[in-house]
């Protein structure tokens, strides 16, 4: 079973390296990929960012506003994490 389930999981990634081997991407879909971290996290993150703290809203819009700037300035997604989470531990200490 456990062999199956890491076959399952590994072909489907394997798949694209094999295939595309020696192949170049269009720009555009190569713009795509790279816009898919951010939109996977923006996705994950945002319905959260409202009920992170019932009594505090700001402290929600204050790490998305962190993370939204430093993800339109083209950081990589772990500064983008990183800084938010600066950002709310500064917020937390400071109020």
């Amino acid at each position: 079973m456990i062999i199956g389930m890491g076959l399952v999981t590994y072909i489907p990634r394997m798949l694209p390296f094999v295939l595309f081997k020696g192949m170049e991407l269009p720009p555009f879909i190569q713009g795509v990929l790279k816009n898919v971290p951010y939109a996977t996290l923006g996705a994950l993150i945002f319905p959260a960012i409202l009920f992170l703290q019932k009594d505090d809203i700001w402290y929600g819009i204050a790490g998305a506003a962190a993370a939204f700037g430093a993800a339109f300035l083209g950081a990589n997604v772990i500064i983008v994490v990183l800084g938010s989470i600066t950002v709310l531990a500064l917020y937390s200490y400071f109020l």
